[in-house]
């Protein structure tokens, strides 16, 4: 069976929803981790010129939960994110006081600030530029008689970010957003019929990578649907229920309360996923939604899976997709993102000869234990360490490794983990044999390979948006990454990499792979025989999460 001929995984997962392509200026992207964007108000940035002149850029002000970001009509301005922890000042002039700068007075908001960031002028995807020193920003909102209501959310954001402790931080923004659900509810004049019985509603948030957006979950006799709270990037996202074919219940953030819901039989992208504030919550709408599944396929057992991959009625493809999506692993999380292995170590040769068993990577042994001299290093240091032991101090998956990856097609999601930074260019994908030495031989780098590797797209490996990703210290730009001597070009790499995945040999020894990060030699005392032992702070139970 071949892989299914699909766009980009994180392209993908955008595109069932009306989520607005990477292309347009806004994002969630442009929010920090574990940020909230609130609600939005038309309105003019006034910038001073001349001194006394002032002209206006017309555009959306956005209020989120640690910052002010203004997004201009104009394509050629950059938007403005302002931090709130870094600024000074929030007030609305009132009309009896002239600004200092702009002699504006009724009507505006006024944020002086530290600093700020300039990012996507002329829509030119790039780092983030820091504009520094004590500055007022100036904004005149279309409707005048909102301005009481934004200063007084905004004074309630900034005492948050003001807070000394994060942990305090984060209790008083749950506790803001909390508070702006429960006064607000499913408008249901949203529903695609008239005729349509309300079922349930319930607190949720649409998950995608690295952002989640808060709002309500509506169910129906005929619809599942989601309103987020800010109406963005639409007022409603709607699942028909007849369509759905596959219903999973998820961890997130390591706790039982995602769900994931699928219209199509073998996608590995969903067509909703959703995270809830309470286990019941999420399991009263798995059970309402999976009575509508025609043949009720919820979480199929892994061992149906096994005996029609066995029987070779699925490809190795298909298979670990099936374990991947199994073991609550998901393209809308990129701490969770599915994960496949290295299978050819030979990036030397100018052809690849199949019949000999050094051209594929020892399924057996986990990328850490590959390097004999290295893993001898570091079983002693294992030896010697007191509990809780790991031999290896970074994991085969994670949010940094998936998006080192995919940094050609995703960068966006590479500004937002890095704080508005590329990568140093050094330590970008730039090859894929320096990868995988890197892989053998580096005291930190354990990392498995993506899904993608094995697909039919190979645009992760061009610089197709022709973004510029630095120069490293030999002088070289970063652009296309460089293949090994044995591919003709990118495509020409994706299809020996599948004709590897299901060749004989690995068809023989797979097994052994899935064993270590999906079987019995994942945890306990096959994991240490296996030599498979891992940080404690990567499993599920290695953190105390009251």
């Amino acid at each position: 069976m071949r892989p299914l001929a699909r766009s980009h995984i994180l392209s993908h997962v955008f595109a069932g929803h009306g989520w607005p392509p990477l292309s347009t200026r806004f994002s969630l992207l442009l929010l920090n981790l574990e940020e909230y964007y609130f609600e939005q108000h038309t309105a003019n940035h006034i910038l001073k010129k001349n001194g006394t002149d002032k002209r206006k850029v017309r555009g959306s002000l956005k209020i989120c939960s640690k910052s002010v970001i203004f997004e201009p009509d104009e394509i050629s301005q950059p938007i403005i994110k302002i931090p709130l922890r870094d600024c000074i000042k929030i007030e609305a002039p009132g009309d009896n006081e002239r600004n200092l700068f702009t002699g504006v007075t009724s009507g505006t908001i006024s944020i002086i600030s530290n600093q700020a960031f300039l990012t996507k002028e002329q829509n030119i995807i790039a780092p983030f530029k820091t504009e520094r020193g004590k500055t007022e920003y100036v904004f005149e909102l279309d409707v005048p008689g909102k301005v009481e209501d934004v200063i007084h959310t905004l004074h309630q954001l900034y005492r948050a970010s003001h807070l000394d402790k994060l942990g305090d931080q984060a209790a008083m923004i749950t506790a803001i957003l909390q508070s702006r659900l429960a006064r607000a509810s499913f408008d249901k004049n949203r529903f695609q019929n008239v005729s349509e019985t309300l079922h349930m509603e319930c607190k949720a948030e649409m998950v995608t990578p690295l952002v989640t957006n808060p709002g309500h979950v509506c169910i129906t006799d005929a619809n599942l649907y989601f309103q987020p709270l800010n109406g963005y990037p639409k007022p409603v996202v709607q699942v028909t229920l007849h369509s759905v074919r596959r219903i999973y219940k998820r961890r997130h953030g390591l706790l039982p309360l995602g769900l994931e819901v699928f219209c199509t039989e073998n996608d590995l992208c969903s067509d909703i996923y959703l995270k809830f504030y309470d286990t019941q919550d999420r399991d009263d709408v798995y059970f309402y939604v999976a009575t509508y599944l025609e043949n009720h396929v919820t979480e199929q057992a892994a061992e149906s899976y096994m005996l029609q991959w066995q029987r070779g009625r699925i490809s190795n493809y298909q298979y670990l997709l099936h374990l991947n999506n199994l073991a609550d692993r998901s393209c809308n999380d990129l701490s969770q993102y599915p994960v496949f292995p290295w299978i050819i170590a030979d990036y030397s040769s100018s052809e690849l000869d199949w019949t000999k068993p050094e051209t594929f990577r020892d399924l057996s042994k986990p990328v850490g234990a590959l390097n004999k001299e290295r893993l001898e290093r570091l079983l002693e240091r294992y030896r010697e360490m007191p509990e809780p032991k790991f031999m290896y101090g970074s994991h085969y998956s994670s949010p940094g490794y998936v998006l080192f990856y995919l940094v050609r097609v995703a960068p966006e999601y590479m500004l937002c983990l890095q704080n508005g930074k590329f990568d140093h260019p050094d330590r970008m994908f730039n090859s894929i044999a320096e990868t995988w030495k890197n892989c053998l031989d580096g005291a930190t780098d354990f990392k498995e390979l993506i899904p993608e590797f094995y697909e039919n797209d190979s645009s992760f490996l061009v610089n197709n948006l022709n973004l510029d990703l630095g120069r490293t210290q030999g002088g070289k730009m970063v652009e296309n990454v460089e293949l090994p001597p044995w591919a003709s070009d990118a495509d020409d790499f994706l299809q020996k990499s599948r004709d590897a995945l299901e060749s004989q040999y690995v068809s023989e020894h797979l097994h052994e792979w899935i064993d270590l990060v999906f079987g019995y030699k994942q945890k306990g005392n096959e994991a240490v025989a296996a030599q498979n032992v891992f940080h404690p702070l990567t499993y599920e139970g290695g953190v105390d999460l009251n």
